[in-house]
């Protein structure tokens, strides 16, 4: 609406970030055509839906992320550990997702892997906004710790992780951590979303890559059973070594440091003109 306002107005517009209009609401497209004069998208793929399918250029300035992870500042992995009354067994990281009917959903299969894997200690991130105690009444007795606000750190330790479907799949895979992406809905509203959303993967990861590089479970496929089997499959050395071989192609992928000043620079020039 904006942007609509704007462009009658006589300004020009220039889009950072494009609306996922390749996965919903197509028709967009309209409107974006009819109002942005400069787009900059963030997915190698938004390139090719937008100029080939919908012949409007617009510019690929690589991804923020790649900037976030690299910039923050490194943890000290001992120190980690003494804070959360962690011992030296490898990490695996619960990511139930941001919103609490997901996490509900989520967080209970995820916390029946626990006890399969003595070997290993389990360990949330929980998700901004939330309070601790919202966690504690799905915990009741497992042996799981609680870590708040620090996801990047947790993921910058972590040796595999179960990540509810969203921007954490693309996180977890520039921080080179094994993955299985998990995700559940009501029936109703999955029903909808396929029904709405016209993609082959749910994941970023996959979508960025055009193959399942990382495995979805998804409604009935999110069960115990499943789960297990794809944990021990992302725990194993050999498949772990081709995950992070396609992890470091999906970084080239996304064009490296700088999207935002990418971005800025080409709207000042722009401006400059």
């Amino acid at each position: 609406r904006i942007m609509k306002w704007a462009k009658l107005k006589g300004y020009r517009n220039h889009y950072y970030i494009s609306p996922q209009i390749w996965a919903w609401k197509e028709g967009r497209i309209k409107d974006i055509k009819r109002d942005v004069d400069e787009m900059y998208v963030i997915l190698p793929f938004e390139k090719e839906f937008y100029e080939q399918k919908h012949q409007f250029p617009v510019h690929f300035v690589g991804h923020p992320l790649i900037d976030a992870i690299a910039q923050r500042q490194s943890v000290d992995h001992t120190k980690f550990l003494a804070t959360y009354q962690l011992d030296d067994r490898p990490l695996i990281a619960l990511l139930p997702g941001s919103r609490k009917q997901e996490i509900k959903k989520m967080l209970k299969v995820m916390l029946e892997m626990v006890d399969q894997y003595p070997k290993y200690q389990f360990v949330i991130a929980g998700a901004p906004g939330q309070e601790e105690s919202f966690y504690s009444s799905y915990l009741k007795d497992y042996p799981v710790t609680l870590v708040m606000n620090r996801t990047y750190d947790l993921m910058s330790l972590c040796h595999s992780a179960l990540v509810t479907s969203g921007t954490a799949t693309l996180e977890t895979a520039l921080f080179k951590v094994p993955q299985v992406v998990c995700y559940k809905g009501s029936s109703i509203s999955y029903q909808i979303a396929k029904r709405i959303v016209k993609l082959d993967y749910i994941s970023l990861v996959n979508l960025i890559m055009d193959q399942p590089v990382v495995t979805e479970l998804i409604q009935a496929d999110f069960n115990k059973r499943s789960l297990k089997q794809e944990l021990d499959l992302i725990l194993d050395p050999t498949h772990r070594n081709r995950v992070f071989t396609d992890y470091f192609e999906l970084e080239k992928k996304l064009g490296g440091i700088g999207a935002s000043e990418h971005t800025a620079k080409l709207i000042y020039k722009d401006i400059k003109k």
